[in-house]
Parts: structure tokens; sequence; C-alpha cells
């Protein structure tokens, strides 16, 4: 079909953007949702950042009332953003009418509620029929055709003319997954979808979802199982209306939801221009660092007195930790890189003890890096001094 092939292609334009200037198929920019309600206005979303590749499974998680399910209604045009800009493909979605959202909507997102949703006085096939029939897509013949075929990869065929009743639930979310993948889209968003379920039929239906990428699908997915967050691609957390910053969450992917968001609320924020000191050796340690923008330079005293540089960190990476955890002193000098400026996400040396009391996972990871830095810089010592004692000969 001419329309989802024109969705799915990657940009085509000189600069490989889309229409928009959007790098990636899905991209959330500076969105600020505002409701309005008895007691006066109230911000779910406080200028949320999100891209989306294609091919990605993506998982959005956070407690209750933290604004996940208002960040995927964003991206559906189930909602629509106060302010800010959500594109989608070569499509700015908060631009389009009602109208035109529906037919947009019907025919490149499929959308999976927690509650299936399907209709209870059609049959289960029939409820797959329903999105072909309202978009219009494929000729009436091909469409039984084809929804045989989608209960088909979801181990559905057998009850194809049940009424949703009929079925359990897990059953039922099979066939929700069906009836969304019936006009081909390119793009899955999947709302709670294992919330109603039991781990294992919860499990069973992930699976289903591991295989549409594997085929090319883009899923989006709200959910608040830590352990199959795990499983995709990457995890976007939203804590108060505000997503963590990735480079955050890559640095420490051992936390559940609960200890991802005390972090989120503990941490400070600073920029280091190029070039600048942000750590000296021998000072007390009294932070932690999470690199989320931009490189820093790791030195270390060389015998003769000058400094040498032992390691560059980028994005996602964290130093620091090795003064906290020893109780003691800076074991190296730190500065931003001289070809650009430095953002850090900082803890405190009280909420960095916090956080490796609370994830014994974290605590372990951060051990058994600390121990190999050591040993990587203890080395690096003895090969500096045997150099120097043999030129000290010569």
């Amino acid at each position: 079909m001419f329309f989802k092939r024109w969705f799915q292609r990657k940009p085509e334009h000189e600069d490989g953007h889309y229409r928009h200037g959007n790098e990636h198929l899905i991209e959330l920019r500076r969105v600020v949702k505002t409701f309005e309600t008895a007691a006066g206005k109230f911000t779910v979303l406080k200028g949320v950042d999100v891209s989306v590749d294609q091919g990605e499974f993506v998982a959005v998680i956070g407690k209750s009332g933290s604004g996940k399910s208002t960040l995927v209604n964003m991206i559906t045009g189930i909602d629509h953003p106060t302010s800010g800009e959500v594109l989608v493909g070569d499509t700015a979605v908060h631009t389009l009418s009602e109208s035109k959202m529906a037919v947009w909507r019907g025919r490149n997102l499929g959308i999976i509620f927690q509650f299936f949703q399907l209709l209870p006085t059609l049959s289960l096939i029939e409820n797959v029929m329903l999105p072909m029939d309202f978009c219009n897509m494929f000729s009436s013949g091909e469409r039984y055709k084809r929804a045989l075929r989608l209960l088909e990869q979801v181990d559905m065929a057998e009850h194809a003319h049940k009424l949703p009743s009929a079925v359990s639930g897990g059953q039922a979310q099979r066939v929700a997954i069906a009836r969304a993948l019936a006009n081909d889209p390119p793009i899955l968003v999947a709302d709670e979808p294992t919330g109603s379920l039991d781990s294992k039929t919860a499990s069973s239906v992930f699976e289903l979802f591991e295989g549409l990428i594997s085929q090319g699908k883009t899923i989006v997915m709200v959910t608040h199982d830590n352990d199959l967050a795990r499983r995709a691609s990457r995890a976007v957390i939203v804590v108060d209306g505000q997503v963590t910053n990735q480079y955050v969450t890559r640095a420490l992917p051992n936390l559940n939801v609960d200890q991802m968001t005390w972090v989120a609320r503990q941490i400070e924020r600073q920029t280091y221009e190029a070039g600048a000191t942000i750590v000296t050796q021998g000072e007390m340690a009294d932070r932690f660092y999470i690199i989320t923008r931009g490189e820093v330079e790791i030195f270390l005293p060389h015998p003769d007195g000058q400094e040498i540089i032992v390691d560059r960190l980028g994005s996602g990476k964290y130093f620091g930790e090795i003064g906290l955890i020893s109780e003691g002193t800076r074991t190296a000098t730190v500065r931003a890189t001289p070809d650009g400026e430095v953002e850090v996400a900082t803890l405190s040396r009280e909420a960095f003890g916090k956080l490796l009391q609370d994830s014994e996972e974290t605590r372990d990871v951060m051990s058994r890096i600390t121990h190999e830095r050591i040993e990587r810089d203890r080395s690096r010592d003895q090969q500096r001094t045997a150099t120097r004692n043999m030129n000290g000969q010569t």
C-alpha cells in the first residue's frame, strides 16, 4: 500500500531528516500538557523531550500519576499538547484536526489497551476486521482473509467466531493485538497491555511484541512491570511529569521504578565549560557524577610532575564513586574536554549512600567497577615506575 510505504520509509530528504526536521521516527519536543480541573490548572507533562527510532521497543515506566499514559496519548493524538510539538514520521500530529487525526491514527498506529476494548456484540474476527472497515483498507474479500491470518499469528484462529465474553483475558488481549495490526501500521502503542494479566500470560503477550519487533515494527509500551520493561530495547522513565535523562537510566540500569523515581528527585544538574576542572585529585569526595552531555578526561599525576590522561568518558558513564565508596579523597582529577562543555547529573554523598543501600544490584556493580578501576590505575602506576627506573639506569 502506497500510504504505508510512504510512512515507513526512512527520511529521504537531503539532510537525512523527516519533513519537519525530525531525525527520529517519533519526536516529542518540549511538550507541556496542562489540564483544567475543578481545583485549577494541573500540569501533567512539563517540557518533555522524547525520541524513538524505527524498529525500537521502548518501555515507558513511572509511578501512578507520573504522566506516562499522557505521554503516549501525545503520540496517538488522544490528547493534544498545551504547547510543544509531536512529530511522527512526516506528520506534525499536534496540528491535525479531529477528523484528520482519526484517519491518520487508523492507518498508521495500532493501539492496544489494558482492558482490550473489544466490542462485545461482534465476534473476534469481526473485531479484527473493524479497523479495515473504518479506514476502507483492503477489499471486502481480503479483510476476512487478513483478519483470519492475524488471528492465526496470535494463536486465536480457532476461536475466530466466538464472542469476546467466551475467551479468557489473555486470549482477548491477543485478539486486541491482532486488531491493532489490522491495517499493518508501522507503530504500535500499548498502554499497560499486560496490567490485567497474570505473569505467565503477560510474558507470552510480551513474546508476541518481541516477534513484531523482529518484523520491523516500532513499539512504545506503557508498563508498571519492571521485569518486562527490562526486556524492551530501552526504558523511558517519567517522574513528576518529566522524563529522566536517558543517560542517567543507562548509568543506573538496575534500579526499579521506585528507586529511579527517588534518584531523579535527588539529582542536581551542573554544566562545566570546555576544559573546566570538575573534581581534583586529593580533595574530599562529596558527590557522584553521571555524564549526560559531552565528555570528560581523567588525569593522574606522572612521576615527573606532569599530568597524563588515562581515560576519556562520554554520556552515560559515571565517575566519583571510588572516593565515596572508600570514604576517602578523590583518586584522580577530572576535567571537561577542551572541545566542548559537559553536563552532569550529580548525587550528594548521602544520596549516593542511600542508593547503594537500597539497590543491592547497583552496589555490586559499583563495587566491581571500582575494584577494576583501582587495579587498572595500580597497574599503570607500576608500569610508569618501571619505565622511570629503566630510564634512570640508562
